[in-house]
Order: C-alpha cells, then structure tokens, then sequence
C-alpha cells in the first residue's frame, strides 16, 4: 500500500469525521439499499454502531498500512461478524463499501473519482479478509 493513499485516505476521513451525520448517513443508505442488512440490524444499538465503526476504519486503513495491530482487529472482527456471530454473509460488504463511498461523496468536500477510488485501495485488504470469513463454518469444538 503507498503511503500517498494512506494519507489520502486519512485525510478524507477526518474530512467525513468532522460532521457527526456521516456515519448516520451510511446507515441510512446502508439500511434503505438492502433489507437484508436493515434485518441484521434491527434492535442494534446504532450510537454504539457508529462508535465501533469509526474505530473500524481507522484500524483498517492501519491494516492496510501493514501494521500487526490492523491485522489483529480484522480476526476480531471477522469472528463477530462470521457464522459463529452475526452470520453476515460475504455479498453484504460489497453493497457496505457502496454505501459507504456514497456517504463519502455526501460529505467529503474534496471528494472525487480518484480519492473513492483510495478509499477502495485502502479497505479492499479489510473487506477481502471479512468475505474470506463470512461464509466459512465456525471452527469444530
């Protein structure tokens, strides 16, 4: 991963951090374009969401960097979010990225096709490790 995009990316996302709609903003979409994650969710706690979200992306793009610590958070995650957890399948990150970048759009002011085209460089290790998850069985006890 060069650098450039590392940065690029941080810098986009501290742009979307600055208004507090943002991640509100994903969830809407999230939940509007597909019924299936709208069901994921339902009685989730989404402050709480949003808070593990945040985080998400920021050890994501640590990951993508190729520090241990991103690497450790993606196992994390990808346990809660597999068959033994929350059973989310693989096809659902790819409709996430695209809300995702669409609520990048909505609130990055400097958004353009190549700096959605970073934030696709910078997660796509994170998202391909979460669909290589998803749909494996949980381990035999």
């Amino acid at each position: 991963m060069m650098q450039t995009d590392l940065e690029r990316f941080d810098d986009s996302l501290s742009r979307c951090y600055a208004n507090p709609r943002f991640l509100e903003r994903f969830y809407e979409l999230f939940m509007e374009t597909s019924p299936e994650a709208r069901a994921k969710f339902a009685g989730t706690d989404l402050a709480r969401q949003r808070r593990m979200l945040k985080a998400s992306l920021v050890l994501m793009m640590v990951g993508a960097g190729g520090k241990p610590e991103g690497l450790v958070h993606m196992e994390r995650i990808a346990a809660v979010h597999g068959k033994s957890g929350h059973d989310i399948p693989a096809h659902l990150y790819g409709v996430w990225l695209d809300c995702l970048l669409q609520a990048v759009r909505e609130y990055d002011p400097q958004c353009d096709d190549a700096l959605l085209a970073t934030w696709g460089r910078v997660l796509e290790p994170g998202i391909a490790y979460m669909k290589s998850h998803a749909d494996a069985a949980p381990p035999a006890r």
